[in-house]
């Protein structure tokens, strides 16, 4: 990994650009608390409004109930946004020492956050299925067609999964040789994980989930203050952004041609075992 790290985000430590105004200083120092902030706001402006919802939805006897793996799964994300919060604020305080510290709660966190992940798909689906399979008849088209839906949803899930460990793998590989990198590709990671929050936000306007659209349009608008500010900053585009689209496009484009397919329906029952 060590040698991705050096290929990717070069050999030797590289920082960012910080000559220029006081303003210009200050804003390079917060535009990562800035983001972690946003990731925090965007999580409970989803999640809070869409766990009453399903609370109700179960007291009254339309949804399965929740899996353990699930609170599990929102403990370590609530704790993963928390630290990376945490951490640049750290950074942008000058505690660097204190943020090495706390770093080692993030591999740890990290792992564990995607196997518990990947856990909580076939743990979510079956409840699911069974749940449906239970239904009354006159109920059933409407479940199967919930059904259908997370069997689209799998596709983003898995998506989140790869890439998270992916960008997180070299992020924390480059940590000392290429801060840029290391601190850039944080944040992209856990932006990956941003449409399961934004896709709960009811007053925004969604394709979902009839096209996974408005997932990569929002998934990319959440980059973009970080992303201008490198590139009005620094008057380059940072190599964090050309990995991003390399291995970002590619899985775009398969979600897009497999999305709602009676293929992709047939291969993710297969995949589940039902």
């Amino acid at each position: 990994m060590a040698t991705l790290a050096a290929t990717l985000g070069g050999g030797t430590r590289r920082d960012d650009v910080l000559t220029g105004t006081p303003r210009a200083k200050t804003i390079d120092r917060w535009i990562f608390v800035i983001m972690a902030g946003s990731f925090l706001l965007y999580t409970m402006f989803g999640f809070i409004p869409d766990s009453l919802a399903k609370i109700a939805a179960l007291e009254a006897g339309q949804r399965p109930p929740f899996p353990l793996i699930l609170h599990v799964h929102a403990v370590l994300m609530g704790s993963f946004l928390l630290l990376l919060f945490s951490q640049t604020w750290l950074m942008a305080t000058g505690r660097r020492d204190s943020h090495k510290q706390l770093g080692m709660l993030g591999m740890v966190l990290a792992p564990t956050l995607v196997v518990v992940g990947f856990i909580l798909i076939p743990t979510n689906y079956h409840l699911l299925w069974n749940f449906a399979q239970a239904a009354p008849a006159a109920e059933q088209p409407k479940v199967q067609q919930v059904v259908a839906i997370w069997e689209n949803i799998m596709l983003l899930q898995i998506r989140i999964g790869i890439l998270f460990s992916l960008f997180m793998a070299i992020g924390l590989s480059a940590r000392l040789r290429d801060s840029g990198m290391h601190k850039r590709m944080m944040i992209i990671a856990v932006a990956m994980a941003m449409p399961a929050s934004i896709d709960r936000i009811q007053w925004i306007p969604q394709t979902m989930p009839g096209s996974p659209l408005t997932v990569d349009i929002y998934t990319m608008l959440a980059l973009s203050p970080m992303f201008l500010w490198d590139v009005i900053r620094n008057r380059y585009v940072h190599r964090a952004y050309w990995i991003l689209a390399a291995a970002y496009l590619p899985l775009a484009i398969a979600i897009h041609a497999l999305w709602d397919t009676p293929w992709w329906h047939s291969t993710a029952r297969q995949l589940m075992g039902v």
